[in-house]
């Protein structure tokens, strides 16, 4: 079964090194509000759990992806200084989430492919 679904998900989860809470927290606040200038970004937020961050975001296919890797960098560099990535997956059609290969490629993410729903 197909899909015409070119939604791309990131999907990281982060461990805080310990007791920068104080400084991710705000960080994360930045990266939401500049997500929200960007056209395909869908959803973006953040969700803890202890000292786990989980970044719940989506976007219409994998160049709106990029886009938001480009719009985000200088705070990603921030980040990465306060945390460690635990795990980072993408989700989406194939189609789409080639996109992100190479440009992600240090990050070692896994990749899940779609291959059959529907959106609304």
């Amino acid at each position: 079964m197909a899909t015409q679904d070119t939604t791309v998900t990131i999907v990281p989860y982060i461990k805080v090194h310990s007791g920068k809470m104080h400084e991710v927290e705000p960080l994360c606040e930045r990266f939401v509000e500049k997500s929200k200038t960007e056209a395909g970004c869908l959803y973006y937020g953040f969700c803890f759990n202890g000292d786990v961050a989980f970044c719940r975001e989506g976007y219409k296919n994998g160049d709106a992806a990029l886009a938001h890797l480009d719009n985000v960098g200088a705070l990603l560099v921030e980040l990465q200084k306060l945390t460690d990535i635990v795990r980072i997956e993408i989700h989406g059609p194939e189609a789409e989430v080639a996109k992100l290969r190479g440009p992600l490629a240090e990050q070692k993410p896994e990749y899940f492919i779609l291959k059959c729903g529907f959106r609304r």
